[in-house]
């Protein structure tokens, strides 16, 4: 997932709050990510086990190889260290483009492959990815109130330093609009993060029974094409609609199939065993970034 939206919107809390909504971690989950961490020489003395999911924040001044591992004496990189976990990039366009590039491979693969002259290295890196961003230079692109200096060529510059195959890959381009003080001490109650977290965790059981004896598959953002044909069926006008999105927003097959994976996964939170239209529209809403007018 990817946030963008203007200074001080809230997109590192948010971040930071998503470990808190995950479902707990299996005992399976909780011996990789210790072993992993064990490899890296993270795992403290005083913790036997890692039973919380990580959460890792590199600095955008982070080196290809310490995102991704390597080295003279082959490590893990921050993206093995997230695994099962979170691993957010805050401020992403400030990322060096090549370190932002070689996470394309993992994103789809849930591994990272290392090849050097003297050994090859396998990771793993099953992690949740969320970044953020400022829709523009100087931050107030699209905003209701404050005005963007920076004209509709630099917003398009900005937002070129990520890459359309990486964007592509990213399931869900979110706009963070900003609270005002109306919203900030409002007495509506909302709900709070341990209401969500059931919510998931019944979202979780439902792809659990769905994937129960298949091989290498256990939740939605694991199925294959094939899969995504079987189990992500649609009605006559969710074809319709999705049609009409892919011919207007000129979306890859790739984009299809995660559409359609969002909409199965926005269903399985709504305990509906059938995707239906307002599944589909609003995964669709989460393209954001693929509209081609969406800088002006």
């Amino acid at each position: 997932m990817i946030m963008i939206g203007p200074p001080g919107a809230g997109k590192t809390m948010l971040a930071k709050r998503i470990s808190s909504i995950l479902p707990p971690m299996t005992l399976q989950e909780a011996l990789e990510t210790t072993k992993i961490h064990s490899v890296a020489g993270k795992l403290s003395d005083k913790k036997a086990l890692i039973a919380t999911r990580p959460f890792r924040s590199p600095h955008h001044s982070i080196s290809s190889v310490a995102l991704i591992g390597g080295g003279s004496i082959p490590q893990p990189g921050e993206i093995s260290l997230a695994h099962h976990g979170v691993l957010f990039l805050d401020e992403l366009p400030e990322f060096s483009r090549h370190v932002l590039e070689v996470l394309r491979q993992p994103l789809e693969d849930r591994s990272i492959h290392i090849s050097r002259a003297r050994w090859v290295v396998e990771f793993p890196a099953n992690f949740m990815l969320i970044a953020s961003m400022n829709p523009c230079p100087c931050g107030f692109y699209n905003h209701p109130i404050k005005t963007c200096t920076c004209g509709s060529e630099n917003v398009r510059k900005y937002l070129n330093k990520i890459s359309g195959p990486l964007l592509d890959r990213i399931d869900m381009h979110v706009e963070i609009t900003p609270i005002y003080y109306e919203e900030m001490t409002s007495e509506k109650p909302a709900e709070n993060s341990e209401t969500i977290r059931q919510r998931v965790i019944k979202a979780v059981d439902m792809q659990k029974k769905r994937f129960k004896g298949s091989v290498n598959t256990y939740s939605n953002a694991n199925m294959s094409s094939q899969m995504v044909k079987e189990i992500c069926q649609l009605d006559t006008s969710s074809q319709q609609l999705l049609k009409r999105a892919m011919d207007n927003l000129q979306l890859s097959a790739r984009a299809y199939d995660r559409i359609l994976k969002l909409a199965r996964t926005i269903a399985d939170l709504s305990q509906m065993n059938q995707i239906d239209l307002a599944h589909v529209a609003e995964a669709i809403t989460y393209r954001n970034l693929d509209r081609e007018n969406w800088a002006g």
